[in-house]
């Protein structure tokens, strides 16, 4: 059992007893008739349940005989909490990534309102929680942060998540230092505001657009911010030949080797979808730990080419920090 056997019962507020328990803990033990105790907002006890029913009593006991499997929650590692359920259905299906993207995606999500932006994350939150989701990483499409954090705080879920970041300046007339600065000082003032403690459910992290739309001193800034606050970044990467093209004409290097030039790779940085890759840049995320999330169902509607080119074998061969979702360890503590 996972907690020290007391002289007589502990308190608990709810056991969950003879049901099926995956504890995806470091010896991956599986209880065929496990108990789960809950204190509050921790889990306290978990193992077999005549163990736990002799060391623990609660006033609310559920037999979930031939009822319930518990596993640990799951972790989304990518969701756009403000555009995800407003926006599925309405993209047409014969639509390429550039007309998906930028025809249709951003500009739906731009013409949100705040209250338009809490609904979404309240239905977002619901589907990953019903499904057993208990986790989130914001993909960075958010324009009121504030209100989203305020819808979501009502759901109970935990996540990372932060404004929309972006600071390139694509009109020739922008003034890019301020742009950059800008968004930096969005990056700072989000992470003031909602920063990154144990225990904090909802927290914020530097959300990049990422794609071409980063520039180099955003993407050093973002790196340190992460370090410093010991949170994580995340950016969309590579899920077209237009960035490892774009940073080959202005760097002179593919997307990820550039990322590596600026010292940004590293276990704080998640790359979403990296479906065009060679080997030598799948070999710098094993190398520098860097995680990549990949989305085989936005990649299949979108035509990002994931099955003619994309080297996911590859990649999780070499790095075993590729992923389509993560799952954290039951143990006595709070439940994620």
């Amino acid at each position: 059992m996972d907690t020290n056997q007391p002289n007589s019962p502990a308190s608990a507020d709810l056991i969950i007893k003879h049901v099926w328990i995956v504890t995806m803990d470091e010896e991956r033990r599986i209880f065929r008739d496990g108990a789960i105790a809950v204190k509050g907002d921790r889990i306290t006890g978990v193992g077999p349940s005549p163990d736990i029913l002799q060391n623990f009593r609660a006033d609310t006991v559920i037999d979930g005989t031939d009822r319930f499997v518990i596993t640990p929650g799951l972790v989304n590692g990518h969701v756009h909490v403000t555009g995800e359920p407003i926006t599925r259905g309405l993209v047409p299906d014969n639509t390429d990534w550039q007309e998906n993207v930028f025809g249709w995606l951003i500009p739906t999500y731009l013409s949100q309102t705040p209250e338009d932006e809490q609904l979404s994350a309240k239905l977002a939150a619901l589907e990953m929680l019903r499904t057993g989701t208990t986790c989130f990483v914001e993909a960075g499409t958010i324009l009121d942060l504030d209100a989203t954090v305020q819808a979501l705080n009502e759901t109970g879920i935990r996540g990372r998540l932060g404004q929309w970041l972006q600071d390139r300046a694509f009109d020739p007339n922008d003034d890019q230092s301020e742009l950059t600065k800008t968004a930096v000082a969005k990056m700072v003032a989000q992470q003031d505001r909602y920063p990154a403690t144990e225990d904090t459910l909802l927290a914020a992290a530097p959300c990049l657009v990422g794609h071409n739309t980063a520039t180099d001193e955003l993407w050093r800034e973002a790196t340190h911010l992460a370090q410093d606050a010991h949170v994580g970044v995340t950016a969309h990467m590579s899920a077209d030949p237009a960035d490892p093209n774009y940073y080959l004409e202005t760097a002179g290097a593919r997307a990820i080797e550039h990322l590596a030039n600026l010292d940004a790779l590293g276990p704080h940085l998640s790359l979403t979808h990296a479906v065009h890759l060679d080997a030598h840049e799948v070999d710098l995320l094993a190398q520098t730990e860097t995680s990549v999330t990949h989305c085989p169902m936005t990649a299949m509607k979108g035509g990002y080419g994931a099955t003619a080119t994309a080297c996911s074998p590859r990649c999780q061969k070499r790095a075993s920090t590729f992923c389509l979702a993560r799952m954290a360890p039951i143990t006595a503590t709070r439940p994620t």
